[in-house]
Order: structure tokens, then C-alpha cells, then sequence
């Protein structure tokens, strides 16, 4: 038997052991109220967008796939493969390292493109971490799920997620487990990018392809959740820079006084009250 051959039955050994380990362990913490596995093929490479909220979306998402018939193969940040234990289990289930800082944005995500051309389903969280919208709602995206769609072709399936941030809300380490809480789940039908099919990758080329897999990720969550999205998603960066705009606003109006700034007294030239 080659190498290949071995690390081929070592890695399904490895994933048949995730499917009968891991899936009893998700549903005795969380209620589940999940629907759409209709829009996932069954075979051929697949690529699954989803919103991201919690930690535990990692796992709700994990056994979502597996019910839909399919193995997920994730977009994890390298540095997790070489933590002891857990990086052999990544390893020999065949999840897909990403390497940020690389300057070519290509080569994070080559890894992933010759996944998807190998047949496998990878999950992919576009806005590369939870969202920091106040509403919760799916932020601005990086157009890595564009670039991965369009280089290979593959069927884009939306997933919206709800209820895993009640489990355990982002920045904390202490999960609510009881009550069980129920996430709920929503697959769509695969994104139409017909109208970015064979363009070259330009900024605007993707980022209209990712606002398109985003627009239908926030329209399940709101089929989800109720509500409606707000018109343009948030947007970290905006949101620092008005956040700054708005703190030395405050500065300067807290120096001025309750009265504004200074006046000058009776029979005082004006012009030494005005700053140059």
C-alpha cells in the first residue's frame, strides 16, 4: 500500500470517527430547529457560506453538513494545527489550514480551491470572524468566498445561523448549556454568480460576487430571526473611524464649556479671542 494509499484510510478512519463521536455530544447541547438540506448536492465539490456569531457555530454547522449527507471540511487558522492533540485530530480529518499575513491573497486560499476541486465540502465563514454588528446582523465580507466560488466554479450554498451567540455569546469562555437553547439553521438554494462567471478578478468583479453570497446569507437570517437587515452591513473599520470622529468631537466640546468658547470681556479687541 503507497503513502497516499494509507493516508487516504487514516483520514477516513479519522472522519468515520467524528461522525459517530460528535454528534450525540452537539445535540445534548442545543435544541435544533434546522431545514433546507435539499439545496446540498450530493456529491462534487461544494462551497457553504454562513454568518457567523459564536464559537459554537463551528459545531452546529458541523452536524448541519452531516445531515445534509456531506462531510464539512472548515477553514481553520493554521495556528490551531499545531496545538497538541487537537491539531492531529484537524490533520487526519483533512480540515483545510489557513495561513493569514500571506501578501498574496491567493495563495490562503489554495489550499481550499484544490479541496473544492477534489469534491469536498468546505465551510467558509466570509466576514473571517463573529460579527461585531450591535444587531448582530452579518458584517462587510472579505471577498475570499468570491475568489474560491469563481476559481472554481462550484455551487455556492447560503446557511444562516441563529441562536448559537445564547450558547455562548462571543468574548466569553463560559457557555450556557442549561436550559438547552435551540439554534436554528437555513440553508438556500445556491447563489446565482452567472453574471461574474468568466470575468477577470477584478476588486469590483469580487466584491460583487461576495455582496451577492452575503445578500442571501442576511436574507435567510432574517427569514430566521425576523426583522429587518439594515441597508448597508457594518462595517468595523467605518465604525472605529466614526467612533474616533465622535470622541474628539466630545473632547472638544467638553473643553469649550456648557457655553461654547470663551467670549471675550466688555471692551476687549475680538480679534485676541479668535484662535489663528
Amino acid at each position: 500500500m503507497s503513502g497516499q494509499q494509507r493516508g487516504q484510510r487514516n483520514s477516513t478512519a479519522w472522519r468515520t470517527g467524528t461522525t459517530v463521536f460528535f454528534p450525540p455530544l452537539i445535540k445534548a447541547v442545543m435544541k435544533r430547529d434546522w431545514s433546507g438540506y435539499q439545496h446540498f448536492p450530493r456529491q462534487g465539490g461544494i462551497l457553504v457560506a454562513g454568518n457567523h456569531l459564536s464559537y459554537v457555530d463551528w459545531a452546529a454547522m458541523a452536524l448541519f453538513v452531516h445531515e445534509a449527507g456531506r462531510y464539512p471540511a472548515f477553514m481553520i487558522k493554521s495556528s490551531a494545527f499545531d496545538v497538541k492533540g487537537i491539531g492531529a485530530l484537524l490533520r487526519g480529518c483533512r480540515q483545510l489550514p489557513v495561513r493569514r499575513g500571506e501578501a498574496d491573497a491567493a495563495n490562503v486560499l489554495k489550499v481550499a480551491e484544490q479541496a473544492l476541486t477534489d469534491g469536498e465540502c468546505v465551510v467558509i465563514y466570509p466576514e473571517g470572524t463573529a460579527t461585531r454588528d450591535p444587531e448582530q446582523w452579518p458584517m462587510v465580507a472579505r471577498t475570499g468566498v468570491a475568489r474560491l466560488a469563481l476559481a472554481t466554479g462550484v455551487p455556492v450554498v447560503p446557511v444562516a445561523t441563529w441562536g448559537a451567540q445564547v450558547i455562548l455569546p462571543y468574548g466569553t469562555t463560559k457557555p450556557h448549556l442549561w436550559p438547552r437553547h435551540t439554534v436554528h439553521m437555513l440553508a438556500g438554494p445556491p447563489v446565482d454568480l452567472t453574471e461574474f462567471e468568466g470575468k477577470p478578478f477584478t476588486r469590483d468583479v469580487l466584491r460583487g460576487a461576495t455582496n451577492k453570497i452575503m445578500g442571501d446569507v442576511t436574507g435567510l437570517l432574517a427569514e430566521l430571526r425576523g426583522g429587518q437587515p439594515p441597508a448597508e452591513p457594518y462595517h468595523p473599520a467605518v465604525a472605529r473611524r466614526a467612533a474616533r470622529q465622535a470622541a474628539r468631537e466630545a473632547e472638544s466640546a467638553a473643553a469649550a464649556g456648557p457655553d461654547g468658547p470663551p467670549q471675550p470681556g466688555p471692551g476687549a479687541d475680538p480679534r485676541e479671542a479668535t484662535p489663528t
